[in-house]
Formats: C-alpha cells, structure tokens, sequence
C-alpha cells in the first residue's frame, strides 16, 4: 500500500476504529448520541488526522501539529473506553486490550513526533 495507507500507524488506528465501531453496536439504545458518538468519533479521527497528516509532511510543523492532535484524539479515545467499561459496556478484558492497541499508536505516533524527518519530504 502507497500514501499514508502504508502507514502502520494508520492502519493500527483505523482498524481499532472499526472494532470499537463494531463493539458499540452492542452498547445500550440510550447511548448513542453520547457514548457511542463520542467514542466512534474519537477513535475515526485518529485515523483521520494521521491521513492528514501524511499530506501536509512538506510542511514539517503542519505534519507535526496534525500527529499532536491525532494523538490528542487517541487519547480521547482511552477515556471513553474507560467510561464503557465502567458503565459495564465492554468487560475488563476488552477494556485492557483496547487500550494497550491506543497506547501503541500513541508510542507510533510519538515515535513520528522524535523524528518528523523521515516522513516529511514530497507528497
């Protein structure tokens, strides 16, 4: 895969998205324009934002700005998980693997933000 498909770090990002998508489906009626919502956007813009990221890396502080809030919306993502398993939508064990496979995007993308220089060059 070419362009920021290739990215592990996107990928890991876009399919833990689409696994939380596929876990709230299960989440109670009354959660879903709060929970649910909130959860499923966080976790889609991180994958997002590292796609927009990866467009702007001819311009390093762009680049580095876009991972900054990716990273921001990761961990956003964290904090719902933490209300859903607290609230008893998600079971301690799922709870700890979400949260280990967030974690590892962040440490990808921090490992990005140390050295912007091997991603920024040419689109």
């Amino acid at each position: 895969m070419a362009g920021f498909r290739g990215l592990k770090v996107y990928q890991a990002a876009f399919e833990l998205a689409f696994d939380i998508f596929e876990l709230t489906k299960a989440f109670p009626e009354n959660e879903k324009y709060g929970l649910v919502d909130q959860i499923r956007r966080s976790s889609r813009a991180t994958a997002a934002i590292i796609a927009e990221a990866y467009r702007k890396r001819t311009y390093p502080k762009s680049f580095v700005s876009k991972l900054v809030e990716a990273d921001g919306e990761a961990t956003e993502t964290q904090v719902w998980l933490d209300f859903a398993e607290r609230c008893g939508y998600l079971s301690k064990r799922k709870h700890e693997e979400l949260i280990q496979r967030s974690e590892e995007i962040g440490r990808m993308l921090g490992g990005m933000l140390k050295h912007p220089e091997k991603f920024c060059g040419t689109n």
